[in-house]
């Protein structure tokens, strides 16, 4: 079982340690084994039909890699992957990818998404996917503001091209910081990775809430705060449970390493085949 410091936080961001340890695995009913799972033969072949533009960042990059990576150990999956600005030049079922906007301005992302989507794949239809990064959130950012901004921009999207389907992608996470360094962190007033990991979670809650069940929906921070045995990770706040990302995915403690890129991989996938 991973213990962790329980911590409470001041409206200063100061870090004051309530306690030794909090419970960091809340078992999941009917969750599947995510690190076990892989494609079926009939998603591999819908796979096959479709035609997806991926815009990203760095992580978006780990998770391409990661398809790169399940196409070298598993023949079924042929994809044709390209990177380009413009989608609607590529001929044919392919996954289109792209790094779009600049990371720590989500609003370029959207703007970017949406001018790709203008040159003539949002008419032609398919897939369309934007994932924004962990650096696109801090303790500053007004995440009532921002949501707003994304559901009206996909909202506008959806309105002008109907034959396009757009998958939701909640925001990655990063591990959390070990109370020591989350103590030192809030005595040099910078913000320790829990209280970033908790403004991405209050903006996962609303896509969560407003798309999964509605919409096509890929919910990456529930993946990568869930361990093998379906349990997920995280620390309390006060009376809040603020999930974090699986140290097993990661190389840096926010970028996936070979497991966490098969694994997201694999999920989004699965996720696109089913469209």
């Amino acid at each position: 079982m991973h213990l962790f410091s329980q911590a409470m936080w001041t409206s200063t961001g100061a870090l004051l340690f309530a306690g030794v340890s909090a419970c960091g695995k809340a078992a999941l009913e009917n969750k599947p084994v995510v690190h076990l799972q892989t494609l079926s033969g009939q998603q591999v072949a819908s796979l096959s039909t479709k035609k997806i533009f991926f815009g990203h960042q760095s992580v978006g990059n780990n998770i391409v890699q990661g398809i790169r990576d399940l196409e070298s150990i598993d023949p079924r999956l042929k994809l044709n992957i390209v990177k380009s600005p413009d989608p609607e030049a590529v001929s044919g079922p392919a996954l289109v990818e792209l790094e779009l906007g600049n990371n720590g301005r989500p609003e370029s992302k959207l703007a970017a998404f949406a001018a790709v989507l203008d040159k003539g794949m949002g008419a032609q239809g398919g897939i369309a996917i934007l994932k924004f990064c962990y650096v696109d959130i801090d303790t500053s950012t007004d995440i009532q503001k921002l949501f707003a901004i994304y559901r009206k921009q996909m909202s506008d999207l959806k309105k002008k091209y109907p034959a396009l389907k757009i998958v939701h992608v909640t925001v990655p996470l990063t591990i959390a910081d070990p109370w020591p360094k989350a103590w030192i962190k809030a005595l040099v007033g910078k913000s320790a990775r829990q209280a970033l990991n908790a403004k991405r979670n209050e903006f996962n809650r609303l896509m969560r809430r407003n798309y999964a069940g509605r919409e096509p929906f890929f919910d990456l921070e529930e993946i990568e705060s869930t361990h093998a045995d379906g349990s997920r990770l995280y620390l309390v706040q006060g009376n809040e449970k603020i999930y974090g990302l699986a140290p097993e995915f990661t190389v840096d403690g926010g970028h996936l390493n070979d497991l966490g890129r098969r694994v997201m991989a694999t999920r989004l996938l699965a996720v696109v085949a089913e469209l």
